[in-house]
């Protein structure tokens, strides 16, 4: 039998973080990562399991010295947090085992100071290092042949999480992408071939997720969309999960843009209640997109901005991705960014300066033309070299985007083109009244006027700048003019909350008081 503590490290603050809108939610992190439950699920009964999420708790590193076993997993953002929290353990004497993103595609990023190193997916090879390990025959590095099976994964142990201190659940039905964007190291760790688990098993995840208390749950799926028959039968049964548990779960995931072409997918998303979805959507120029082999957002069938739209009208929000630095830009990418995210109604985009990550088919072209810095923190935010612009003036552009897209006036433009208009809805109720669709959701919509009052006044009473104060009552009293629902009611207060988070990292990253953090 091992004792066995899992790691997650910190993030750096970031756009997918939320870290300047958490303490208004009462929350440490915005969602539990996905590898740690379902290590713990993966790891056999006998051995005793312990989880630690930095982004909720410090390391108890007294804890870690008396484990038999120290597994350590991160993201290419994580890894300057890694090295620290490696370099602690081993001066404790840990035996420590590091899988994750990171080391997928970075191998010798820790040299030889791990015990133990797992490349790609896990469910074969950690019970087989544990059985190894359990006979002292274990080896240094771990693969598997094949990619997981996904029928054969099993259900996160939650249980060993304090999921009350996250913003939101996590769950994921698939792994894998159909396409075969340049930059992209999707495909590099869970291939091209998207795979899915069966029904049976979203359904005893959507239960345990449930028992948890959180409503709100993320699907992590990197495109949700990648097979659409398959997760289309996977959504008829959580459909009728929904129904008869009256709706308790409200989803949001990542899909493509071509979800814009398939009517009957976007329907059933809306009956199974996904309010949102991020797109990467990448550029505005075509040039770009057929560059990096985004074939995927230049089919015919309508303009981005077009698909966009339809997503929207069904009832569903749309995040973007956006990258800036491949090499048909120029200085003009600013402007055409930021035009079409105005344009296109939305919010929250993620917009970021192109990187090359080990082991992308764009990391392998820019090495052979000599455009790489290999500087494991490059004070240009980015290893890429561009082509048609300057280091300086894609940062400079970069930080640009960054503060007009979330200056007030140009936030709130946007927003409230979509939400102050009568017909916005999201989800479930684009189809069905509230008030019919169970008890459950009725009680929900009380509960959630007492959090939209409680989460406004925290904004409020906290946020140091009374312009921003100002400007926060008055987009709320507007809304309160159009709309009444409690439950879309609070989603516009977090939308006032996460303007916050973003206007303020913004205006941190771009006057350098906080540490530049590509893909915001």
């Amino acid at each position: 039998m091992a004792d066995i503590v899992i790691i997650n490290p910190r993030f750096e603050p970031s756009y997918w973080g939320m870290d300047h809108a958490l303490p208004f939610m009462g929350k440490s992190a915005n969602l539990p990562v996905a590898c740690l439950p379902l290590l713990a699920a993966l790891t056999p009964r006998e051995h005793d399991v312990t989880l630690i999420d930095e982004n909720v708790e410090a390391i108890d590193w007294e804890r870690c010295a008396r484990a038999d076993i120290v597994a350590l997993t991160g993201m290419s953002v994580q890894r300057f947090r890694m090295k620290e929290i490696l370099t602690e353990l081993k001066a404790r004497g840990c035996f420590v085992v590091i899988g994750g993103p990171w080391i997928t595609v970075q191998e010798d990023y820790f040299d030889d100071v791990p015990d133990v190193i797992f490349v790609g997916e896990a469910e074969e090879t950690w019970p087989q290092f544990l059985r190894e390990w359990s006979s002292g025959l274990h080896q240094f590095r771990y693969e598997q042949a094949d990619k997981t099976d996904m029928s054969t994964v099993p259900t996160p142990r939650f249980d060993l999480i304090n999921m009350k201190k996250y913003a939101f659940g996590s769950l994921q039905f698939s792994r894998g992408c159909p396409f075969q964007c340049e930059f992209c190291d999707i495909i590099v760790t869970f291939g091209r071939r998207p795979r899915i688990k069966t029904s049976a098993q979203v359904i005893a995840e959507l239960d345990a997720i449930l028992k948890t208390g959180l409503r709100i749950v993320f699907i992590v799926d990197d495109n949700l969309i990648g097979n659409k028959k398959a997760i289309k039968v996977v959504l008829r049964e959580v459909i009728e999960w929904q129904r008869k548990k009256g709706y308790p779960l409200t989803f949001f995931t990542e899909a493509s843009i071509d979800l814009a072409d398939d009517a009957e997918l976007l329907d059933l998303m809306v009956e199974a209640n996904f309010v949102a979805t991020f797109i990467g959507i990448e550029s505005p120029s075509e040039e770009a997109l057929r560059e990096t082999k985004k074939f995927q957002n230049v089919r015919a069938g309508g303009t981005l901005t077009e698909k966009v739209r339809t997503i929207q009208k069904a009832g569903i929000e749309v995040w973007c991705g956006m990258i800036m630095g491949f090499d048909s830009d120029d200085v003009g990418i600013v402007e055409r960014q930021i035009e079409f995210i105005q344009q296109s109604r939305i919010a929250f985009s993620m917009s970021g300066m192109l990187s090359a990550i080990p082991k992308t088919p764009l990391h392998s072209r820019l090495a052979t033309e000599g455009r790489l810095d290999f500087s494991d923190r490059s004070e240009f935010g980015t290893n890429v070299v561009p082509l048609k612009m300057s280091r300086e003036e894609l940062l400079n552009g970069y930080f640009e985007v960054l503060n007009r897209l979330y200056e007030p006036e140009a936030y709130f433009e946007r927003t409230d083109a979509l939400f102050l208009d009568p017909a916005f809805e999201l989800g479930i109720v684009k189809k069905k009244p509230w008030w019919r669709l169970s008890r459950r959701w009725v009680l929900s919509e009380a509960k959630c006027v007492v959090e939209s009052l409680g989460l406004f006044s925290r904004l409020i009473w906290s946020v140091p700048s009374a312009e921003l104060r100002r400007e926060y009552r008055k987009r709320l009293f507007n809304f309160l003019k159009v709309h009444r629902r409690p439950g879309l009611l609070l989603f516009y207060v977090f939308h006032l909350a996460m303007h916050y988070h973003t206007w303020k990292m913004a205006k941190d990253m771009s006057s350098r008081s906080s540490q530049l953090v590509n893909s915001f």
